[in-house]
């Protein structure tokens, strides 16, 4: 595992593993709603330990990763929890992903132990190089203080209800799950909701086991946040809501500017998942005086830009390292990771995200490697190459768009485009395609992205 150092957040510490009992809640508090009910600290504690010995007689065994499928819901929380309980480390598998995804996943990992001294409390996934998958260790301190820096940020606390409307094997899900529980919080997990459902939970309906509770925070992609509005018809929420973060892709200025004015609190955030979830985040305040930026870096979290204008992370929220086949130092020598998000500071030290790496895509709140889906292109035995991009969407923020150059002969896109969807999730599928001859290059043989969006943009063809 390549790893850099961190520096320790100062204070108490409170252990992860341990957290149903270390929690300033009362063990009588709320602190997770299902679908089939709800579960007190000193109920969710007990479910958890029994949760934990079922997996113990299976043969989950300490300081092992262990892949595992989760959904957004209560069975969800449980199960991750219970792998703490026991010692082992989750890798959490999103089920959106299709067999060949998980495989690839797993057999990454080699048999992977959490005992190697990574101190790793979970395994989040990325692409690496060559588009490979990888796993991103993330230790306990590092969730500990992001939920702490996310607190300070966002006056977070006891008596905030989160719903669990990211997936846990994605860094939002995963980071809001135990900034809930160690803040004492009430968690909303009820699976994957669609836009009139998350509205209904927001004003205390939608719950049939329980009495009314109401929805006061929401992590969101932009996409998400779109659906929401349109879901409450012009109305603005409740004034119980309280915070909707947004991340996970650029939001359209058009869409904010709906969401502001429509009396949504929208708290835009930038993250990854190498800093477990958010960098720098704006509050409700500060995003309704300055559209557009994420705000300041959170306490712990230093961030500066390069000559390049390149965003540069480190801190105490920072991963232990990269797990997997091909990997590369997480930091550089002087502990900084180097995003390949681009940015800039203004004059009050708040941070503007101005763009990313051409061979990344944000499309609905999914990062998308480019090359795993040009090498997922070109395993069809038509395709000679492919150059893949993400083009400007109002809906998604960007669409993943290709442009494929026929091996010889004839292309039956129709035919690529399945073959594609056999290998790939649903969100790496390109939605735009570009028959063309030989992809565009510059001087020095490299294909020439800019030119293959521009063509993209004014020809695209869909299977």
């Amino acid at each position: 595992m390549a790893r850099c150092s961190r520096s320790a957040w100062p204070g108490d510490e409170v252990s992860v593993v341990d957290f149903l009992r270390a929690t300033p809640a009362t063990a009588d508090a709320i602190a997770l709603v299902g679908e089939s009910g709800t579960w007190t600290y000193a109920e969710l504690d007990h479910a958890v330990t029994t949760r934990a010995d079922t997996l113990r007689v299976g043969g989950v065994r300490p300081e092992r990763v262990v892949p595992v499928v989760l959904h957004p819901d209560a069975a969800g929380v449980v199960e991750l929890l219970a792998l703490w309980r026991l010692g082992a480390t989750p890798a959490p598998l999103n089920p959106r992903l299709t067999e060949p995804e998980r495989e690839e996943a797993r057999a990454s990992l080699g048999g992977e132990s959490a005992g190697d001294g990574s101190g790793a409390q979970a395994i989040l996934w990325t692409s690496g190089t060559a588009g490979r998958r990888r796993g991103v260790a993330i230790s306990a301190d590092a969730l500990r203080e992001s939920a702490r820096a996310a607190a300070a940020r966002l006056e977070l606390g006891a008596d905030d209800v989160w719903l669990a409307s990211l997936s846990p094997a994605h860094v939002g899900g995963l980071a809001l799950v135990t900034r809930s529980l160690l803040l004492g919080g009430t968690l909303v997990a009820v699976g994957a909701t669609d836009a009139e459902r998350t509205w209904a939970l927001v004003h205390g309906r939608g719950l049939r086991a329980v009495a009314p509770i109401r929805v006061t925070h929401a992590s969101l992609v932009p996409t998400q946040l779109l659906r929401l509005l349109e879901a409450s018809h012009g109305q603005p929420p409740p004034g119980s809501f309280r915070c909707a973060l947004v991340g996970g892709a650029e939001i359209p200025s058009a869409l904010l500017a709906r969401a502001l004015e429509g009396g949504w609190p929208v708290a835009l955030t930038y993250g990854l998942t190498e800093a477990t979830s958010q960098v720098a985040t704006a509050s409700p305040q500060l995003t309704r005086q300055k559209p557009g930026t994420v705000g300041s870096p959170l306490d712990g979290v230093h961030v500066r830009i390069d000559s390049e204008g390149e965003i540069l992370v480190r801190g105490s929220t920072l991963a232990s390292g990269y797990v997997g086949r091909d990997v590369s130092p997480l930091c550089d020598g002087e502990g900084w990771h180097h995003t390949g998000d681009l940015g800039r500071f203004d004059d009050d030290g708040d941070l503007w995200v101005t763009g990313r790496r051409a061979d990344r895509i944000v499309s609905g709140g999914v990062t998308i490697d480019a090359v795993e889906v040009e090498e997922a292109l070109r395993a069809h035995p038509q395709v000679g190459d492919a150059c893949v991009v993400g083009v400007p969407d109002p809906e998604w923020g960007e669409r993943v768009a290709a442009w494929v150059e026929p091996a010889e002969g004839q292309l039956d896109l129709d035919d690529v485009d399945r073959d594609v969807r056999s290998r790939l999730s649903a969100s790496k599928v390109p939605r735009l395609y570009h028959v063309g001859g030989a992809l565009p290059r510059n001087p020095n043989g490299k294909v020439d992205r800019r030119a293959v969006r521009a063509a993209l943009a004014r020809s695209p063809e869909a299977p």
